[in-house]
């Protein structure tokens, strides 16, 4: 294989994963309730798997958006319910931020509702062959991460 059919080969790799995840992005979008944005759900998701309070900074550089990005979305999940901020105990300039009850609820709706909206996802494309490309996708995603700038 030519340096030039890699780099299509990669490039392709990479322009799949983008449209795939705008298509995905936007057939949840649609269902979300609560007026939900996929970044909304995103960090209540980040939230609903147990993991301690944290800062908005350390949420964006998590998500890698910028503070500023973050703290509009913490903004519009306060309004919401959803989220909890509170001053840092140790430091009084910081915030912590946590998923509140009502937001823990919202979550799992949402997640109802996501499902119902890949049904036909799931009844198209079976579980191994779904397996089958995980391991691949974990791996780059490792590295990605490993690997940020």
């Amino acid at each position: 294989m030519t340096e030039n059919n890699q780099a299509d080969t990669y490039f392709r790799f990479f322009n799949e994963i983008g449209i795939i995840n705008q298509l995905a992005t936007n057939r949840v979008e649609r269902v979300l309730p609560h007026g939900l944005t996929m970044s909304q759900f995103t960090l209540l998701n980040h939230f609903s798997r147990g993991l301690p309070p944290k800062s908005p900074l350390e949420l964006a550089n998590a998500f890698q958006v910028t503070k500023g990005a973050m703290t509009n979305t913490l903004k519009q999940l306060e309004k919401k319910g959803f989220v909890e901020i509170a001053p840092h105990e140790s430091d009084g300039r910081s915030k912590l931020v946590s998923i509140s009850k009502a937001g823990s609820s919202a979550h799992q709706e949402a997640a109802k509702f996501i499902a119902e909206a890949m049904a036909d996802f799931v009844n198209t494309f079976s579980v191994s062959e779904i397996e089958a490309g995980i391991p691949v996708l974990e791996k780059i995603r490792v590295w990605l991460d490993d690997n940020r700038t």
